[in-house]
């Protein structure tokens, strides 16, 4: 069975033909999976009976929460138009289903559809990540509710359900989600225990909470809207600015196409009643894409990518040796069923140039063993940005792992340096379980860094990073729901604090910003080291200038010790008791803003090399230099190979002026080792305002050899005197080096 489930598109069409001519029956899988998508891309047509595609999907989609939920299967469904009687199916981890209709009305799934019902072994729900359904219609048979009980890193959209919806399962099993868009419900949806949840520009008949943060914006009620009261609800009339994700679809003449949604601004309501029912956008020829499979270099994608191809992304894990480089405006990165990108050597999975109008959806993306500075970097760090609010780059339905399946690390998982940029239901987790899990482990400071402005965020899930959740640097940001865990794992309250207060709060607006908007946003604590006490000062933290509003918050101590202290800047007051959610209405700043910034580049032990100044503001070390050539292509955003040349070595410290006092800042450490050539040679520690950044530091295995660049990046805030200290220390072995330091 698993030869044919395997098979390539070619020996699946031979296989066919065989059998036609030799008389036997083939497995199912065969009959499907031979497509231009390669072997784990199924497509049905309505002559298959449900009992078959039944069967099909339960043996290529594992619902089972042991067995599936790290599991190396991927797959995506397709169903091409029609009408199909018995399909009734749940479905499971990495896959994706979708319809290849013009309109989601023109694949209709009779007979219970496809669902999610199953629990863990505690009988809840909260594990049930990483599927989606698009495109389809699905009727409800009589007496029956369509059962759809996920949590984060899941999606419903573009679907017609007529029926009702229940976002648990039969048993209102506890569960942590979760996101639907452009989707109409004929009759009600119950959330029964759903903790949170975010609904934009749908249509539905009514809506039923139940438990701490549920938001929606641009939907229109048939029936009985929820009231607009919080605690609970957040209601918004229309969806500031929103693109609807890229699907696929079969024209008239049997062709695949990509459907390009283009922006829409103030919107509501579903976007496909218009263009004959594809909605407000354009379309790609299939042609137009590079189809990859696991088995394409990052070379041979990006080659691709330059030549001016979009790409679609097959399922399956891509081990990646570099990144996948998108520099074209207006290119669509199109994932199916879950495609996973884990970077090999520390460096980024995908990178996207500062242009317009770039599409990424529908993936996966882990850290590798070796540590990530950024596994997801938009635009160019620390360059001048441009304007995109006419054609912004949008990322949808994209989620990023450190830890889980297998041991990995990153400092940052997603960072946006480009304006205008739209997120549609991002979820970023450093895993509290499976593999490779613990506080010096799966090790990851922030999963997403916001430096760009009029960035907006729509439906944004981060948990468990080891600092701020989310750091947002630039101006005129928005967010419409968010949902965060703050780390169980920490040790102590010392190894977990900041500017001198107890934990780093959640989401996290910067001294550098002037204006930001935020609604419905829910904070969550569960400290479970046994015998540690640890608090969480403020679960937000924003600048009190009159430009900030934050809108429906609520903190919730799940259990665990401690808590959170404060829901926003020292006010709202604190979480009282486990299960029992502290709400806070609102708080807009009062105060006058006079943010500024600083850059600071110096060239350790070395002369000016444009933009690094030449050595300052250094005490203790000496000065060491050769002249071999320096790699740089695993470092993003690298220095010029000179200011790799050359290095301070030995016990020293930077103190580096001229900050406001509070401001917070992005250091980014420069590192070659220019002397030994194996690991273990070479170890020492790094401190930014005394706080241990770095320990036993080994450059080699950092940067996976000698005269290798390699960036180590980290956030920090200027102590009361306006400075930041960067003191390098011994370690285990020899002592310190450092080529360059970048201070933003």
């Amino acid at each position: 069975m698993h030869l044919f489930k395997t098979s390539t598109p070619l020996f699946g069409k031979l296989l066919l033909l065989c059998a036609a001519l030799c008389g036997f029956a083939l497995p199912t899988f065969a009959q499907y999976n031979s497509t231009i998508f390669g072997p784990n891309v199924y497509v049905f047509d309505p002559t298959v009976s449900g009992s078959v595609i039944n069967a099909d999907i339960a043996s290529i989609s594992n619902p089972n929460v042991s067995t599936g939920q790290f599991s190396s299967s991927r797959a995506a469904v397709l169903f091409k138009p029609g009408t199909y009687s018995g399909v009734s199916q749940e479905v499971g981890f990495y896959t994706s289903i979708a319809g290849l209709g013009l309109t989601p009305d023109a694949t209709v799934l009779n007979g219970g559809g496809l669902y999610l019902d199953v629990t863990d072994s505690n009988g809840n729900l909260t594990t049930n990540f990483w599927r989606s359904m698009e495109n389809l219609r699905i009727n409800v048979p009589s007496g029956n509710t369509e059962t759809w009980g996920v949590s984060q890193g899941a999606s419903l959209r573009r679907i017609h359900i007529a029926g009702g919806l229940e976002l648990t399962n039969q048993s209102c099993g506890e569960a942590s989600g979760g996101f639907i868009a452009d989707t109409t419900v004929d009759n009600g949806i119950n959330a029964c225990s759903q903790q949170q949840w975010y609904t934009r520009n749908s249509t539905m008949a009514s809506f039923t909470d139940n438990v701490w943060n549920f938001v929606f914006s641009g939907d229109t009620f048939t029936g009985t809207a929820p009231s607009n009261t919080f605690p609970k609800n957040t209601i918004l009339s229309t969806t500031p600015v929103v693109r609807e994700k890229p699907f696929l679809y079969i024209d008239s003449s049997g062709n695949y196409n990509v459907f390009v949604p283009t922006v829409k601004t103030s919107s509501s309501g579903v976007d496909w009643t218009a263009n004959n029912g594809l909605g407000t956008g354009y379309s790609d020829a299939i042609s137009t894409f590079y189809i990859a499979t696991p088995s394409n270099t990052a070379a041979q994608i990006n080659s691709a990518l330059s030549s001016g191809k979009n790409l679609i992304l097959t399922p399956g894990i891509y081990k990646l040796t570099a990144p996948i480089s998108i520099t074209n405006a207006k290119t669509i990165v199109l994932g199916l069923g879950y495609p996973t990108l884990i970077p090999q050597s520390g460096g980024s999975a995908i990178t996207v140039a500062d242009v317009d109008g770039v599409q990424i959806a529908d993936l996966l993306i882990d850290a590798g063993s070796t540590n990530s500075p950024v596994l997801m970097q938009v635009g160019v760090a620390g360059a001048t940005r441009l304007s995109h609010a006419s054609n912004p780059t949008s990322i949808s339905n994209v989620y990023f792992r450190i830890g889980g399946a297998e041991a990995g690390s990153a400092t940052t998982s997603l960072e946006l340096d480009s304006n205008n940029v739209i997120l549609d239901n991002i979820w970023a987790w450093r895993a509290d379980h499976g593999t490779g899990v613990g506080w010096t482990s799966n090790t990851a400071s922030h999963g997403l860094i916001v430096d760009g402005d009029n960035v907006t965020a729509l439906g944004l899930a981060v948990e468990h990073y080891q600092q701020s959740q989310v750091q947002w640097n630039g101006n005129n940001g928005e967010t419409v729901f968010y949902q965060s865990e703050d780390p169980y794992d920490v040790p102590s309250q010392s190894s977990w604090t900041y500017n001198g207060a107890n934990g780093y709060p959640s989401y996290e607006v910067t001294s550098k910003v002037c204006s930001h908007t935020a609604y419905g946003l829910g904070i969550y604590s569960f400290f479970d080291v046994p015998n540690v006490t640890i608090l969480q000062s403020n679960a937000i933290l924003a600048p009190n200038v009159s430009g900030i509003n934050f809108t429906h918050m609520v903190t919730v101590m799940l259990s665990g010790s401690g808590g959170i202290s404060n829901v926003i800047n020292n006010t709202g007051g604190a979480t009282t008791a486990a299960g029992t959610p502290h709400d806070f209405t609102s708080y807009a700043g009062s105060g006058t803003c006079s943010a500024g910034t600083s850059n600071v580049d110096i060239n350790a032990g070395g002369a000016a090399v444009s933009p690094f100044v030449a050595d300052t503001d250094y005490s203790g070390g000496s000065t060491y230099a050769v002249s071999n050539t320096i790699s740089t292509s695993g470092v993003t955003n690298p220095a010029p190979e000179a200011v790799y040349q050359d290095a301070r070595e030995g016990t020293f410290t930077y103190t580096v002026p001229g900050f406001v006092a509070g401001s917070t800042h992005t250091v980014r450490l420069h590192f070659a080792e220019l002397y030994f050539s194996t690991t273990g040679q070479r170890e020492f520690n790094v401190a930014i305002n005394g706080a241990p950044v770095l320990t036993n530091f080994d450059i080699v295995a950092a940067a996976g050899g000698r005269y290798k660049a390699n960036v180590q990046q980290f956030t920090t805030t200027a102590n009361s005197s306006g400075q930041i200290v960067i003191s390098l220390s011994n370690g285990a072995v020899n002592q310190p080096e450092m080529t360059g330091i970048e201070i933003q």
